[in-house]
């Protein structure tokens, strides 16, 4: 018995998407992230894009910084995609198949 491997696609006929659509992505980071003390008291901001993958359930796993700023921006970043809830899941001919996406958060200190 042969073990299938599951592919992981980047590009799909329909990409998985947030309940709501990206706005309502961006409303659930923002309301959920804890802007990171130490990057605070550094007066750090910019963009960390997180790379994770989008199962055929919709589970988002496979969460990891590929490019961040520190200071506790990049744990933060993974940490509240860990706790996303289910995308609807990306189709390739019909069949939800596994996605991997890459997205960006942005850090930004309120005045």
């Amino acid at each position: 018995e042969e073990e299938e491997v599951e592919e992981v696609f980047t590009i799909v006929e329909d990409q998985p998407e947030f309940p709501g659509g990206m706005a309502a992505f961006y409303k659930f980071v923002g309301d959920n992230m804890d802007y990171p003390s130490q990057a605070r008291r550094m007066g750090i901001e910019g963009r960390v894009y997180v790379q994770f993958v989008v199962d055929k359930d919709g589970s988002v796993t496979e969460v990891t910084a590929v490019k961040g700023i520190g200071a506790g921006c990049d744990e933060e970043a993974e940490r509240v995609l860990r706790t996303a809830p289910k995308f609807k899941p990306g189709k390739q001919r019909g069949r939800a198949v596994k996605v991997r996406m890459v997205l960006p958060i942005i850090f930004k200190l309120s005045n």
